[in-house]
């Protein structure tokens, strides 16, 4: 992906449904009674409205298409952040819920890991570059749930 607007319509797509799949999760988890997953689900969810509104604001001046799902070039023909809420229902599990969580958000960090590799635009890979490291920042939070939940320690 060498253009800019391209890739900055892609990253909105993927921000927005970051968002809502952490809303979602948070959603389920507080009407099952796991209030402390959801309160983290609901903090990862505003973490990525803010990620949304960086990419936003980095479309600027710039006509960025709002591109219509059939135009998008996700690998699998969606977002790699819009994991499957089909999983999303009241026997889930917490760890389900993060593992859920942790599936998209790892595939999130490999689509601008890779876009940061093959683009032979410098811009391009600059930001693809600072939102990779984003994304890092989420799955290595939920890495951390995950071994809390697993009876591991967590580093600070």
């Amino acid at each position: 992906m060498d253009d800019i607007k391209e890739f900055l319509a892609h990253a909105v797509k993927l921000e927005e449904e970051a968002a809502h799949r952490f809303a979602d999760l948070a959603e389920t988890m507080r009407i099952y009674g796991n209030t402390d997953i959801a309160e983290f689900f609901g903090r990862m969810a505003h973490f990525s409205r803010l990620h949304l509104a960086e990419a936003r604001k980095r479309c600027g001046f710039r006509d960025v298409p709002d591109l219509p799902a059939e135009e998008l070039s996700f690998p699998e023909g969606e977002s790699p952040e819009a994991a499957s809420m089909a999983a999303s229902h009241y026997i889930m599990t917490i760890e389900q819920a993060l593992e859920t969580a942790l599936d998209s958000e790892r595939a999130g960090l490999a689509w601008y890991a890779q876009i940061a590799r093959d683009t032979t635009d410098p811009e391009v890979r600059m930001m693809a570059e600072e939102f990779a490291d984003e994304e890092r920042e989420h799955v290595a939070e939920l890495e951390r749930w995950v071994a809390l939940r697993d009876g591991g320690t967590v580093a600070a």
